[in-house]
């Protein structure tokens, strides 16, 4: 997502080389050395004036962060340690769960998450700064300007809901008020190197979901032309809503958001892997993902531009052939065939790796060999708003409800035989039969959690399961004999804001 109009480009370099600067790119100043004197005194005389809405609408593009969260599933246990891949710093951070000390420009890693996303979100507060000084004259330019609102307010919520969920503890109502969380940055920066503070995790939550509702609220789906998928169009507003209300807790809000996307028929909105058209395109390692991630499919809500390497099978750590092929065998059906196992590529000796994305590069000029690999990340799924539902069904204890979401999904994932979910059926997978002391919310949570993974698999949404519900993760070290634990409660769970931020914008670290 480039901004079309070269002379928005222009402009928005030109403002980061002036005094507004976020402490985001205060920090990438710094790294690169670059002389204060000469930054601060650099005239913006061909500066293009942030004058009408069709600028400001297109400054929107760059509210969407180029960072990918996929590089969570390095820290989960979905991966294992991988043999005959390029295995950077970064990688082995992630995998032995140690704070990262990557450059800001290192992809895949926290500290370029933190730098992107706050990069990200300046654009939003740019547009928001001006939009009601902007000239909008008649009802369509009217209509036009609260679009643009809407999406700068989307974007600048997603933003800081992501930040925070990855910086911050999970969402507690008892403990909230009190951990910190991020910085909420709501207007453009005036000053060269500011000091800042970590609003709390809660103080966060609640400015998201005021920007949020304000967004859903004003969203119009009529201005985004043939590019909708690329931007926060109302399905992906209500997909949004639906995650933020699951993570927060309140489950009935999540169900209410759920029903207004998934209406009557909720299928409307899940692949149907089992399909004819995803059963010919399987064999095609370069057809699949582009089906798999096609704007055009109903179940594809939202589509982000990720700079990133997690696409790449020559890089970094993957499901072991032992932890996949486990994964996808461990189901309560028999004689079926899973249709998410496959395609999947070989990673390295001893890794595979589902085919989900396709692996793109942008070169940085029409003659040159170097630039950026990237990939399109499915921001929001149609199947993710399902699962969200099934969960706050079972956290409602409303049982019948959360199998009827979850047999939506069996049956566009297996084939090849029965695959009639019931409760009698699950608490007999797990062993536990009629045991009257396990009940049958705990079973079928465990069972939910266990068809997400398999759903997400590659795709960074293990990482806020396993911190949401405390689970420990085990990894086993390169020497095939040594493991290492992640405990239920390990403060590590909770990623380390970059050295910078600490030590420039005066932030307060997370304990360790």
């Amino acid at each position: 997502m480039l901004l079309s109009n070269i002379d928005i480009q222009r402009n928005k370099h030109q403002r980061n080389r002036q005094a507004r600067v976020g402490y985001f790119l205060v920090f990438l100043f710094l790294f690169f050395g670059t002389a204060c004197d000469n930054f601060l005194d650099e005239v913006p005389d061909n500066r293009v004036a942030l004058d009408d809405l069709e600028k400001a609408g297109q400054l929107l593009t760059n509210a969407y962060s180029i960072s990918s969260y996929a590089f969570t599933d390095w820290m989960t246990d979905d991966v294992g340690f991988t043999r005959g891949t390029n295995i950077r710093p970064n990688h082995n951070e992630a995998y032995t769960w140690q704070d990262f000390t990557a450059d800001p420009n290192e992809q895949d890693t926290p500290i370029f998450f933190w730098f992107q996303t706050y990069n990200a979100i300046a654009h939003a507060n740019e547009v928001l700064a001006i939009l009601e000084d902007l000239p909008a004259d008649t009802d369509e330019l009217q209509a036009r300007k609260r679009a643009i609102e809407s999406e700068a307010l989307l974007t600048r919520a997603y933003g800081h809901f992501m930040l925070v969920n990855l910086f911050g503890k999970h969402y507690d109502e008892s403990s909230s008020s009190s951990d910190p969380g991020v910085p909420f940055i709501e207007t453009p920066e005036t000053v060269f190197i500011g000091t800042y503070s970590r609003s709390s995790v809660k103080e966060v939550y609640d400015k998201v979901e005021t920007d949020m509702l304000r967004g859903i609220e004003l969203v119009d789906d009529n201005f985004f032309e043939n590019s909708g998928k690329y931007h926060f169009n109302r399905n992906a507003a209500l997909a949004f809503a639906s995650r933020f209300y699951l993570f927060k807790g309140d489950y009935d809000k999540c169900i209410e958001y759920s029903n207004q996307l998934l209406g009557a028929d909720p299928s409307v909105f899940v692949r149907d892997l089992t399909s004819d058209e995803f059963q010919s395109a399987s064999s095609s390692i370069q057809g699949y993902p582009q089906l798999y991630s096609s704007p055009d499919l109903p179940s594809n809500l939202m589509l982000m531009r990720k700079i990133s390497l997690v696409q790449r099978t020559d890089f970094g750590h993957a499901p072991t052939n032992t932890i996949y092929n486990n994964l996808f065998a461990t189901r309560p059906f028999t004689g079926v065939t899973d249709q998410r196992e496959n395609p999947a590529f070989v990673k390295g000796v001893n890794g595979l790796f589902p085919v989900r994305y396709e692996s793109l590069f942008q070169r940085s000029g029409l003659n040159s060999n170097v630039g950026f690999p990237y990939h399109i990340a499915l921001a929001f799924r149609g199947e993710e708003v399902l699962l969200n539902r099934a969960e706050a069904y079972i956290q409602r204890n409303r049982i019948a409800d959360a199998i009827a979401d979850l047999q939506v999904l069996t049956d566009n994932r297996y084939s090849g035989g029965d695959v009639t979910l019931s409760i009698s059926l699950i608490r007999n997978f797990f062993g536990v039969g009629s045991n009257p002391f396990i009940s049958d919310r705990v079973v079928l949570l465990e069972y939910y959690l266990l068809e997400k993974r398999k759903e997400f698999i590659a795709q960074g949404m293990r990482w806020f399961d396993i911190k949401r519900y405390d689970r420990e993760v085990q990894h086993v070290l390169g020497d095939n004999v040594s493991v290492i634990t992640l405990q239920e409660d390990d403060r590590r769970k909770v990623l380390q804001i970059p050295q910078s931020a600490i030590d420039v914008g005066g932030l307060k670290p997370n304990p360790r």
